[in-house]
């Protein structure tokens, strides 16, 4: 870890002062110290962060960035989606959507000075996950009231995010895979986990045909590609009494 700044106990300091490492925020020249989460806290925060960066839209997202939007203040959402660039030092503005873990303990007074001084550096959303209690997330826009979702509900960052995102998955591992999962196949371009099996079951069934009829005319193909799971689902049964290619051109113009 850096060393602390030398010259100054009180401030105030500049973000130019702090080191990565260094275990201080800075707001309005005043330091902040930021201790180690706890367990819960750190669970959550990594289930969270796989869930949002996963996102199609994402191009960049990390943990415990330091942001600084002007020098006196210098400011480390838990995660933060977007404007995290691969290099090192502090980072310029704000991200466009932060998150934050509250668990025990929680410092509340500087929590919300830290909305606070993100939402007007410009971060168009905070989301503070509520890890006491019922769970839940409380959503902090500028300029609009306080609004909270629970599990169950999906929280939307419409321009950063593509996909709605279940409150449960910034916190739970299985909801966290699950919506990863979704993510990372529609950025491999698949739908969902649907989709995958179908186009499984699109090539089985036309290795099969091929062994019933020989090549497949290109028509025909075509035809095959635009069947949804239930016509697929006739031909692989259809397919078992075909003995030629015509067998399989007289069946998809009855059938398409």
């Amino acid at each position: 870890m850096s060393s602390k700044p030398q010259h100054h106990t009180t401030g105030p300091f500049r973000a130019e002062q702090l080191r990565s490492g260094d275990p201080y925020e800075l707001d309005d020249g005043h330091l902040i110290e930021c201790l180690p989460s706890g367990g819960r806290h750190a669970k959550a925060n990594l289930n969270g962060g796989l869930a949002l960066e996963t996102d199609p839209a994402v191009e960049s997202a990390g943990f415990d960035a330091g942001f600084t939007p002007d020098e006196n203040n210098l400011r480390a959402p838990d995660i933060a989606v977007g404007n995290v660039p691969d290099e090192p030092g502090w980072v310029s503005g704000a991200p466009p959507l932060a998150v934050e873990y509250a668990d025990v303990g929680q410092d509340e007074p500087n929590l919300q000075q830290k909305i606070r001084t993100l939402l007007g550096a410009g971060t168009r959303y905070v989301w503070v996950v509520r890890l006491t209690g019922l769970r839940r997330v409380e959503i902090y826009e500028p300029h609009v009231p306080l609004s909270t979702a629970y599990p169950g509900q999906q929280l939307e960052a419409p321009g950063v995010l593509a996909n709605p995102v279940p409150v449960e998955a910034l916190y739970d591992p299985d909801a966290a895979h699950e919506t990863a999962l979704r993510n990372l196949l529609q950025r491999r371009g698949y739908a969902d986990l649907d989709a995958v099996r179908e186009e499984g079951k699109l090539a089985l069934v036309l290795r099969q045909l091929q062994r019933a009829v020989g090549q497949i005319p290109e028509d025909d193909s075509q035809r095959i590609r635009r069947l949804d799971r239930d016509g697929l689902t006739a031909l692989a049964e259809a397919l078992l009494d075909f003995g030629a290619t015509s067998d399989l051109t007289a069946w998809l113009k009855r059938y398409v």
